[in-house]
């Protein structure tokens, strides 16, 4: 299959916007970052807009967003890492395009979290976890699989590349 379309999901910390930054330079293609593009509509950080709005306005923000990357052609896109449990968003992302999940264990995530409040739903250690844990049954409904733990950008693109083959 050869998609015009790769959406990548998974985890907060997996590594999707620096790895769909090098997928589209691999590709030629362009890259967007669904958090990315909040924050410079909301002009403010999503910590803040989770702080100041909560997660539920977040989330419409969100979907607002993946709506207008629709109908982007030869695009990457990195998705937050709770666009995929919404099953509205993943329902147009499995139909738009190839998803991808960047799958990490939950202690290399730990590891590459900032301690700087930039995650807001890192804050709690016990919520992290089960947070972790509920949206992998969501991530696992992804078109692909790809082992992200360890790897540098270049090799999670060459195992992306190879499963899309």
């Amino acid at each position: 299959m050869t998609p015009d379309k790769i959406y990548l999901v998974g985890f907060m910390a997996a590594g999707k916007t620096t790895v769909a930054r090098a997928l589209a330079a691999r590709l030629g293609w362009r890259a967007e970052d669904v958090d990315e593009l909040i924050e410079a509509r909301e002009h403010r950080t999503v910590a803040d807009i989770f702080a100041r709005q909560g997660e539920p306005y977040f989330r419409t923000v969100e979907r607002e967003i993946l709506r207008l990357l629709l109908p982007l052609r030869h695009t990457v896109v990195a998705t937050g890492g709770g666009t995929f449990m919404d099953p509205d968003n993943r329902a147009a992302i499995v139909l738009d395009g190839m998803s991808v999940w960047l799958d990490v264990p939950l202690d290399v995530v730990i590891d590459r979290l900032p301690a700087d409040g930039r995650r807001p739903l890192a804050t709690d250690r016990a919520r992290l976890e089960q947070l972790f844990a509920t949206r992998q049954l969501a991530y696992a409904q992804a078109h692909v699989r790809v082992d992200a733990r360890a790897s540098g950008p270049e090799e999670i693109v060459d195992r992306i590349l190879e499963a899309l083959a």
